[in-house]
């Protein structure tokens, strides 16, 4: 079940992870530092069927009026819509979901205070450049930095072939039908990373403006990706994914000249949506905003060092 789109099956596991890291030659019964010993097998379906919408409505709760001409099925206490289960019903699993993920989100949190690693988590819907964007900033940083990824998707992998061109080890995540990474995946690909005591950590999260944005996964800060090529009303369309993240990057600016893109009302409907996201203008392709980003990077990942280190 996932909280926000209610993709899923009442009936999985809220402490299942659904997807599995692979690139690597080993067993799928093991232990790791989340506590608990298990077996992946690799044939996840997990429950995750096509959802027909062609049903009849006799569940006991009712959708808010919706504007002519449209439908809305994201009323409602729970927010969305399952078929076939009450709201009060979706509610208790999204908090069982929830309060699973945020125990495992803590304890990678743990795990890269205790080393010293600054992870992000970059999020976008497919096609807005993410990958590049990364290959671009661990070729810029790599000396710099140690450097390690993990890559979500629901199948290939590809990205992460492309990331380890560039010298950086990563770990692919499929998450099969799954629509987005949980922090029990991230625990499992952190246990076959090498450690970047004192780096960085890129977690690319699953194409997905919707899902991910629930889903803690023990970084330090969300960052959402948004290409000019995507439509300036993106976080209006979307805003829990804006509101989460702590920066957006608007990502091939290089193009501008050539679309009708509205830049100024589209950093003004995410400031809308979440009046503390920073913004930054960047190229993956030109290089064009992207020392801004890697200052960014460097005064946050010094600060969180010294928090860690404060703390402990």
């Amino acid at each position: 079940m996932c909280t926000v789109c209610g993709c899923g099956d009442s009936s999985v596991d809220p402490g299942h992870a659904h997807g599995h890291a692979h690139d690597h030659d080993h067993p799928h019964d093991h232990a790791h530092p989340h506590g608990h010993d298990h077996a992946h097998p690799h044939d996840h379906d997990h429950g995750h069927e096509p959802h027909h919408h062609d049903h009849h409505h006799n569940h006991d709760h009712a959708h808010p009026a919706a504007a002519a001409g449209s439908l809305d099925f994201g009323g409602g206490i729970a927010g969305v819509h399952v078929a076939g289960l009450t709201q009060a019903r979706v509610v208790q699993i999204e908090r069982d979901i929830l309060s699973k993920n945020d125990s495992y989100a803590a304890a990678n949190r743990a795990r890269f205070a205790a080393s010293g690693a600054f992870a992000l988590n970059f999020v976008s819907s497919p096609g807005s450049g993410k990958t590049t964007l990364l290959v671009k900033t661990i070729t810029d940083l790599k000396d710099s930095y140690p450097i390690a990824v993990i890559e979500g998707d629901q199948q290939t992998a590809n990205d992460a072939e492309r990331i380890r061109a560039t010298g950086a080890p990563a770990i692919q995540i499929n998450t099969g039908k799954g629509c987005h990474l949980d922090a029990h995946m991230v625990g499992h690909a952190l246990d076959q990373l090498p450690a970047v005591s004192g780096g960085l950590l890129f977690i690319e999260n699953v194409g997905n403006l919707v899902c991910p944005a629930a889903f803690d996964l023990g970084e330090a800060h969300k960052v959402v990706v948004l290409s000019v090529t995507e439509g300036e009303d993106k976080p209006l369309k979307y805003p829990h994914m804006f509101a989460a993240a702590d920066l957006l990057l608007l990502n091939k600016i290089d193009l501008l000249p050539h679309l009708d893109f509205d830049l100024a009302a589209t950093i003004e409907y995410a400031r809308r949506v979440n009046p503390k996201i920073e913004v930054l203008t960047v190229s993956a392709k030109s290089g064009e905003g992207l020392p801004a980003f890697y200052a960014w990077i460097a005064k946050r990942a010094a600060a969180a060092r010294a928090a860690a280190k404060a703390a402990g």
